[in-house]
């Protein structure tokens, strides 16, 4: 390969490096309190131990805020317009995506919180509520609408309490207990809350792309 080509290829592959992890990296700001309001622990970049917690249910902690600090970050302030709004018939609005986050925790609660009655993890919100925030669609199109970002704040906030609480009181060895779960295949706790912080980081980048829709 000549020189002049191979500069060239080296010059492409280095600014579409540099666009890409544009893309990837969270718009975090510089960490004052008008971009960072004070949401989680002070200590939310730094990944480790966490009063109360095993050491690596500290790391599943640490992951938990951090995401969550985002999630509310880039949900602060929505005005109702902005949290009901829809593309188009087929989507969802970011109240519903919102109440779908605890939902989808709720149900990893249920799932893995042994011996805790569903009736107990209602958080003052009928079974039906939670069936429409769990499937989403037209349910959650007319289930989550005219509702305050408060209330979708307050679920979010009272469920991930409960787990908090809950992980507080198991050990590290629980985090690699496994049932048959994805695909069929043995999949431990640790797995199946990790997932709850990806699929947070999903809809969040789908909360970002609506707020720049809204007209």
């Amino acid at each position: 390969m000549k020189t002049k080509e191979l500069y060239s290829r080296r010059k492409f592959m280095t600014a579409s490096g540099a666009l890409g992890a544009s893309f990837l990296m969270p718009q975090i700001g510089n960490g004052n309190e008008t971009t960072f309001p004070r949401l989680v622990n002070d200590n939310i970049h730094q990944f480790g131990k966490r009063e109360g917690y095993g050491e690596q249910i500290s790391i599943l902690i640490s992951m938990m805020d951090w995401m969550r600090f985002v999630i509310l970050r880039d949900s602060k302030g929505l005005s109702q317009k902005e949290v009901d709004f829809l593309l188009d018939e087929n989507s969802n609005s970011i109240g519903a995506m919102l109440m779908h986050l605890a939902a989808t925790e709720r149900y990893y609660q249920i799932d893995t919180f042994t011996g805790i009655s569903k009736s107990k993890l209602g958080y003052g919100v009928e079974e039906s509520v939670w069936r429409a925030a769990s499937s989403l669609g037209d349910a959650g199109r007319k289930t989550f609408k005219g509702k305050p970002l408060s209330f979708y704040f307050d679920k979010l906030a009272e469920v991930r309490e409960f787990s908090k609480t809950e992980l507080k009181k198991r050990n590290d060895d629980w985090l690699m207990e496994y049932t048959n779960f994805f695909g069929n295949q043995p999949t431990n706790n640790y797995c199946k809350w990790f997932h709850v912080v990806e699929h947070e980081s999903n809809h969040n980048g789908q909360i970002r792309f609506i707020k720049s829709r809204v007209a």
